[in-house]
């Protein structure tokens, strides 16, 4: 088994919290407004990994990149003023169609160099829980990495549309490729170091046609393990079907056999009852015949249906307690 496949094998570990592995104050954490509650519970460690750049240490690189110095806001919400405190709703509006690749190479800077401020407050406060500000500026500086990061990713997302439709596999699931192109471009963005040079689609590309790799090898292992598709009534059992069906034939012949050799000691009326109402045979040959109503034995044998039904009743309770005697015997 190849390293790639041991991978695949194992199941995925959920990633922890940020809030395991990062002591925060109780004070600080009380004082947080609701949507920074929700952000703090959604960060992971992943958020500090970023992909440093020679710009980092330059001087005054925050406002260069971000149009001026950053301040947190006045109010309690963890959020910086200006350009960089903008909702989502005025990123989504400016987003572009494309990008060149001055502009590619702004947002990426701006991806990673605020995960390194998020980095940067976890580290300046050590072994100690964070405070109020701390805990304010590593949201704020969250929220603008995840902010930039899901422009990203919007702006790249039909790139895996692009690249599924034209690699063509046969017998992968179309959604399934889709989903795996999406978790690599993701991926992807958390790795690429725009420093080199190279475009980003060009890394997210090979990136996503890695990942389409990978579900044609798992639907290739799942085709031979399992080589036609699931049929639901294929993999249901009849077995209590069939047994119930033998037992009942097997209750049918011995209540002939019953009514051939009198075992319940029924009188004549009584057995003809029973014949004519459940259409018992006298033998397994022919045509069975029909069972009657009440009324149609009560003609036959010039009774009323009410009388039919105490002799039916009557006969009925001997047949059972043969029977009962007769299993208690096996």
């Amino acid at each position: 088994m190849t390293e790639e496949s041991r991978r695949t094998a194992q199941p995925t570990e959920a990633h922890p919290k940020l809030t395991e592995v990062l002591s925060i104050s109780e004070a600080a954490r009380g004082r947080l407004l609701p949507r920074d509650v929700e952000l703090l519970e959604k960060l992971t460690p992943e958020i500090a990994e970023f992909t440093d750049n020679p710009r980092f240490r330059e001087r005054g690189i925050e406002g260069t990149l971000f149009g001026g110095r950053l301040r947190l806001r006045a109010d309690d919400a963890a959020e910086f003023q200006g350009p960089a405190g903008d909702p989502p709703e005025a990123l989504n509006q400016r987003r572009l169609p494309t990008l060149s690749a001055k502009q590619e190479q702004q947002l990426f800077l701006e991806y990673n160099c605020a995960r390194r401020r998020v980095t940067m407050t976890i580290a300046q406060a050590g072994s100690r829980a964070l405070g109020w500000k701390a805990l304010r500026t590593l949201l704020a500086w969250a929220r603008i990495a995840l902010r930039t990061r899901n422009r990203i990713v919007q702006l790249n997302m039909p790139l895996v549309l692009a690249m599924a439709k034209r690699t063509r596999l046969s017998g992968v699931d179309f959604n399934e490729l889709i989903s795996e192109g999406n978790m690599a471009l993701l991926r992807s963005v958390d790795k690429f170091d725009c420093g080199r040079g190279f475009k980003f689609s060009t890394y997210a590309c090979r990136a996503i046609l890695k990942s389409f790799s990978r579900v044609a090898m798992r639907a290739s292992r799942y085709h031979c393990r399992f080589p036609v598709e699931f049929e639901p009534s294929m993999e249901k059992s009849d077995y209590l079907d069939r047994k119930r069906e033998d037992v009942e034939t097997s209750c049918i012949d011995e209540i002939r056999q019953i009514l051939a050799d009198n075992l319940a000691n029924l009188s004549g009326v009584e057995e003809q009852v029973i014949r004519e109402r459940f259409a018992v045979p006298r033998t397994k040959e022919g045509q069975p015949p029909q069972p009657k109503t009440l009324e149609e034995v009560g003609a036959i044998i010039g009774v009323t249906k009410e009388r039919v039904r105490q002799i039916q009743n009557k006969a009925l309770k001997k047949i059972k307690s043969v029977l009962e005697d007769s299993i208690l015997a096996a």
